[in-house]
């Protein structure tokens, strides 16, 4: 990434911004996300927009998951409580893990 600055020295003290701590950050200016915005907003991953709904796949999943899900599901579909695990574990992934990852592959990949 190539990005010329139109100001050759930059006037943020780094070392102020590095001995921050989360709560001497000023957010005031910054507005709360509202739960319309959420609604309307698009999942992408890769930079591509993922469509909303279900879609339909086969999976070859060991007989012993399978059977763990039923059991759990009760009287529930399996499949549903699968996908909703699936969901809880990436919702719950690490962001900063995901963050890190991210930059060392793009760093990786401008080398």
């Amino acid at each position: 990434m190539n990005k010329k600055y139109t100001s050759k020295d930059s006037q943020t003290d780094r070392q102020k911004v590095a001995t921050m701590r989360e709560q001497d950050i000023d957010l005031s200016d910054i507005p709360e996300i509202t739960h319309d915005q959420i609604s309307r907003a698009q999942i992408r991953i890769g930079g591509k927009p993922v469509p909303k709904g279900k879609v339909r796949v086969n999976i070859f999943l060991d007989a012993h998951v399978v059977a763990y899900f039923k059991t759990q599901a009760g009287g529930r579909d399996y499949q549903t409580l699968i996908d909703e695990t699936l969901k809880e574990s990436i919702q719950t992934h690490e962001l900063e893990h995901i963050i890190r990852r991210v930059i060392r592959e793009e760093l990786h990949a401008t080398k």
